[in-house]
């Protein structure tokens, strides 16, 4: 999947037609030495934010261009990337955007875009892991004891999450639909007050991501049972993942992409993939991936819409089952 952090012979030949192949030109050739406007449709200090800032200095460096990051948070995302699905197709305005993206059409009734058709993907970064945490009251030290206790006391257990529709939210419904455990959705305005709850023992179980929770669980305050992703994180390497802990088909991480509107020519798009997997080998963004708990991945534009459009059915799916609304 490498192949689409590259320039490829074809888009570099295109791109030589504009008079675009020289360092930091590519995207000169089309629009100058304008800055490029980074939108992050999220709040400040989110895990999206964060990475943001960190890549935004090595992709100027790599593209020739300054690059202004711009929150402008809202509707769960809707906000800030319906700004980015409505600019000009000249490449100075770019999306830095979450998970949320493809979970938002199932939980608003009217999004003034459409997730796949509107936007031009450019890169998927990284997966953020989830840890499954639970109060260390709880009489569980292990995923098959926690089922076993969930299967004794129907009902019983409270599960937490950001909120309805929430990426943390449908970690959840993933973990109910793959082992059948009967547990109450607990939903919070936001990962704050449900890691505050959690540690309290206000709700017994949540998926979290690890950054937000690695030192109750360094502490005690918190035990982890297990990780979202397919492989285990290098945050907590110890800690096994779902489907090695005994849910064989579990895997569940949110991500983070860069894109930009729908129509942008391809010599930008793959002069824009060369230049975020080289902001992405910056030791800024090296040491963001590291302090968020995330893991690195190379899909470039050739593999990304592929992505967008499973994990917008996947998510639908899940949705659907958990039955969430938000107008």
């Amino acid at each position: 999947m490498k192949q689409g952090f590259t320039i490829s012979r074809r888009a570099c030949l295109a791109a030589a037609a504009l008079g675009c192949c020289a360092p930091g030109a590519w995207a000169q050739g089309a629009s100058g030495a304008k800055p490029i406007r980074m939108v992050v449709p999220l709040a400040a200090g989110s895990t999206v934010d964060a990475m943001a800032r960190a890549v935004a200095p090595g992709f100027g460096r790599a593209s020739g261009h300054a690059v202004v990051v711009e929150n402008l948070p809202g509707a769960g995302g809707i906000t800030g990337t319906a700004q980015v699905v409505k600019a000009p197709r000249d490449g100075l305005t770019l999306g830095m955007i979450s998970s949320n993206h493809v979970i938002n059409p199932g939980i608003y009734k009217s999004i003034p875009f459409d997730s796949l058709q509107d936007i031009t993907p450019i890169a998927v970064l990284a997966t953020v892991p989830l840890v499954l945490a639970v109060h260390p009251a709880l009489p569980v030290k292990s995923v098959a004891e926690l089922l076993a206790y969930a299967k004794a006391h129907p009902g019983a257990l409270n599960y937490g999450s950001a909120g309805n529709g929430s990426t943390l939210h449908l970690a959840g419904e993933l973990l109910v639909s793959e082992t059948g455990i009967d547990i109450k959705h607990v939903p919070y305005r936001g990962t704050g007050p449900l890691v505050t709850d959690l540690i309290g023992g206000q709700v017994q179980l949540g998926f979290v991501s690890i950054s937000q929770v690695a030192p109750q669980i360094k502490a005690g305050t918190l035990r982890a049972l297990a990780v979202s992703t397919a492989q285990r994180s290098a945050a907590l390497p110890e800690v096994p993942t779902l489907a090695e802990a005994g849910v064989p088909k579990y895997a569940f991480d949110a991500w983070v992409a860069l894109v930009a509107p729908a129509g942008l020519p391809k010599p930008l798009v793959d002069g824009y993939a060369a230049a975020i997997a080289k902001a992405m080998a910056s030791p800024e963004a090296q040491a963001a991936v590291a302090g968020q708990g995330l893991m690195p991945m190379a899909l470039g534009p050739d593999a990304a819409p592929a992505f967008f459009q499973s994990e917008l059915a996947k998510h639908q799916k899940l949705v659907k089952q958990s039955g969430a609304t938000l107008d």
